[in-house]
């Protein structure tokens, strides 16, 4: 009887600037066990701030590379607007008891993308998907064909994405409705993408399919997977009961966008749990959670919210967690042995 063979994924959620959390739970990894995570994972999956982590990461950048890149630009992708803004905000959150940009309710996104594409660009430079050293599926949504897309590391029978810019994937996988444009990718005869966190912020599942239709099972290469899921930082943002019923556009604010991002992710850390003890394929799999939030800290945890103190309140629960789970044996397994999956 032939040893066990795993296929290792990792898999980071989408949440903004909160992507800084996650790299630092993976830098505390990397340094805990000498690596780069990429050498010891056949696949890493990644959505919206977690797909730009993904891309950099099968690049072999250190984990802590990627922290810098949050901390030095971050402030800049997510800047704070003029006084005039700062006025009017100021006024949105007397007349509506919270922050919605009039721009990004009536006119436009919330940002403008020139900064984010140039600093991607400085990142990635030109390369593409063809160069990555991992099995890679980063989520996104299509607009123009109203579906879900998986840019993924042309494998087996695929032939669509190696010659995709790392650039135009982690634009296509992080322009968050309302937050940042659409992307529009030539290559892809113009197609129009946005964030992928519309349908899958918590890419866990995505992989997991991934595995089991191409790597996993009777007759294939693999015969179990072992899945390492990276938690974006969240906040509960639960309401009280009598919380007003009928709500307009503008009354719902940033929540439009963020009850369905966790309500994916509770939905895929549920479904994971159950999959994992009834499928006839071994699953391994560790969740890295949110760390809590305390009330008076709830304000600083937005996924668009890069002042120096919310980056600093991201790096410091980062390394809380990552310090924890660095001594989880479970942990310990993903970085004992190298990825066996070769390009």
């Amino acid at each position: 009887m032939r040893k066990e063979k795993p296929f290792k994924i990792l898999s980071v959620d989408g949440g903004g600037i909160k992507g800084l959390y996650s790299a630092t739970v993976l830098a505390n990894f990397e340094e805990e066990f000498n690596c780069l995570a990429s050498d010891h994972f056949d696949l890493i999956c990644g959505t919206s701030t977690g797909g730009l982590i993904a891309l950099a990461l099968s690049q072999k950048m250190p984990a802590k590379a990627i922290c810098d890149f949050y901390k030095e630009h971050g402030g800049k992708i997510f800047p704070n607007r003029s006084k005039w803004f700062s006025w009017l905000e100021y006024l949105e959150t007397k007349l509506f008891k919270g922050k919605f940009f009039f721009g990004q309710t009536l006119w436009h996104g919330k940002y403008k993308n020139e900064y984010l594409k140039k600093v991607l660009t400085d990142l990635f430079q030109e390369k593409t998907i063809g160069e990555s050293n991992n099995l890679l599926c980063v989520p996104s949504y299509c607009i123009t064909e109203a579906r879900p897309y998986i840019f993924k590391y042309d494998h087996t029978v695929l032939r669509r994405d190696n010659k995709t810019s790392y650039v135009d994937v982690a634009l296509a996988t992080s322009a968050a409705p309302t937050y940042f444009p659409v992307h529009q990718i030539a290559n892809h005869d113009n197609k129009q993408f946005v964030d992928g966190g519309v349908w899958a912020n918590n890419p866990t599942l995505v992989g997991l399919i991934e595995a089991l239709k191409y790597f996993v099972g009777e007759g294939k290469e693999y015969d179990s997977i072992q899945i390492l899921s990276i938690s974006s930082l969240s906040a509960s943002k639960g309401k009280p009961t009598g919380w007003k019923r009928n709500r307009s556009f503008i009354g719902w604010r940033s929540d439009l966008f963020d009850l369905p991002m966790n309500g994916q992710s509770e939905f895929t850390e549920y479904f994971m749990k159950t999959i994992s003890e009834l499928n006839h394929v071994p699953i391994e799999y560790v969740r890295v959670p949110s760390a809590v939030v305390s009330k008076e800290q709830l304000p600083l945890v937005d996924l668009d919210n890069a002042c120096p103190n919310a980056l600093d309140l991201l790096s410091g629960k980062g390394n809380d967690i990552g310090l924890e789970f660095r001594q989880n044996e479970k942990v310990k397994l993903f970085f004992k042995t190298p990825k066996s999956y070769n390009l």
